[in-house]
């Protein structure tokens, strides 16, 4: 059982996780990690394992692919008591090439120790997060 309260929760996912994805800062994103964390594009069954590892190459390949990047319309159910997060919200994505991207997704975050150990990502479109 977690000590940390439900503010928590929406705190790490939105203010530290999110934002960071949004302003392509590395180091706040891995910050939010566990170093063997596995995150798992369930859509199309993509694991990218470790923090600094596959975690990280992942998100460079993300930063480097769009010129900008939106999560916004958060809907979050938190379960204190088995330190996980359950997040709806849209994403709104540019290539470099122009045009944009609108996804409905939902991730499932498992917290151990304030930090994310494992994440499990539901997209509504096309993986991008190879």
């Amino acid at each position: 059982m977690s000590n940390l309260p439900y503010d928590y929760y929406i705190d790490i996912v939105t203010k530290r996780y999110f934002h960071g994805v949004d302003n392509y800062d590395m180091d706040q994103v891995l910050a939010c990690f566990h170093p063997d964390a596995v995150l798992t594009e369930v859509t199309s069954m993509t694991v990218h394992e470790g923090r600094d590892q596959g975690i990280a190459t992942m998100f460079s390949g993300l930063f480097e692919g769009f010129s900008q990047i939106w999560h916004g319309n958060f809907v979050h159910t938190a379960d204190v008591e088995s330190e996980a997060i359950c997040s709806q919200f849209s994403v709104e994505i540019t290539p470099h090439d122009g045009g944009q991207l609108r996804y409905e997704n939902c991730n499932r975050f498992y917290l151990k120790d304030g930090k994310f150990s494992r994440v499990f990502v539901y997209m509504s479109g096309d993986n991008l997060l190879k």
